[in-house]
């Protein structure tokens, strides 16, 4: 078993544009073969076009989805879409080492992208009601956990520079009429590898993790 006073070490996976299908199935597999002393990962990757219901979805939710595939996941949350210039993390945490505190995690996650979209000038914030980061009544970045046996996987969605029409097709997260932005709307060809690397930077601070980079 790891040291619970050794320092907490997270490895980083940068997997590239891959489906979302065979990224989630991936995510089932290293969650329920882990032990206690599988090392923590934090995988980034770009998905190619998908919606997702979460555990909480409903049918009404998907407007017209078209011809872009519709995944029923089991995170948490409502529907949401992914879309190659947006950036999935899914952390794949044992909850122990950070007390087991879920609401520690979620607040982690939506304050570590507020700090990484601050020195672009944008001013975010999350809402208690409303899980993720909003630039005023605008989404930026989505979020949907799961935990079982005590391990977190699943994550966030920060949109950097993507095609947002497709978020017309659904109603975001749940909520009718929800407006989505990013960070291209704000900031000049943002760089999405550049971006990746501040955001966790921003989380493994808040959490006490140093970052083990593949």
């Amino acid at each position: 078993m790891i040291d619970s006073t050794a320092e907490h070490r997270v490895r980083i996976r940068t997997l590239g544009r891959v489906p979302y299908s065979e990224t989630w199935h991936a995510m089932q597999s290293f969650t329920l073969e882990r032990d206690a002393n599988t090392v923590d990962e934090i995988w980034l990757v770009e998905h190619e076009p998908v919606f997702t219901q979460g555990q909480a979805g409903k049918a009404e939710h998907l407007l017209d989805p078209g011809d872009i595939e519709v995944v029923k996941a089991d995170r948490g949350g409502q529907i949401t879409y992914h879309g190659p210039g947006q950036l999935v993390a899914y952390v794949l945490l044992d909850m122990s080492r950070i007390g087991s505190d879920v609401r520690k995690l979620v607040s982690a996650l939506e304050l570590s992208v507020v700090n990484t979209l601050q020195p672009y000038g944008i001013v975010a914030a999350a809402k208690p009601d409303a899980p993720g980061v909003y630039v005023g009544l605008q989404k930026i970045c989505s979020l949907g956990l799961r935990i079982k046996k005590g391990r977190s996987f699943h994550g966030l969605a920060l949109n950097i520079d993507m095609d947002l029409t497709p978020f017309l097709r659904i109603n975001p997260c749940g909520y009718s009429g929800l407006q989505m932005t990013q960070m291209a709307h704000y900031t000049e060809s943002p760089d999405f590898v550049l971006i990746s690397q501040q955001w966790v930077a921003a989380f493994c601070e808040l959490l006490s993790m140093r970052a083990v980079w593949d």
